[in-house]
């Protein structure tokens, strides 16, 4: 299962879901929070939204 991730300025990302930690509301913005790719911590980004991708889905 992937999350697709999109940011404020219109770009956009895919995560796998094992790696998500946390979607939130924090001062009015929707916050993600994901595991660093180092797997040393996490970190924050602003998101307008999000997608959950399944199995056989075609990704774009």
């Amino acid at each position: 299962m992937m999350v697709k991730f999109y940011y404020p300025d219109g770009d956009w990302c895919y995560r796998g879901l094992q790696t998500v930690h946390a979607v939130f509301h924090k001062d009015g913005k929707l916050i993600a929070r994901a595991e660093r790719g180092d797997r040393n911590g996490y970190y924050e980004f602003e998101i307008t939204g999000f997608e959950l991708k399944g199995p056989g889905e075609i990704l774009t």
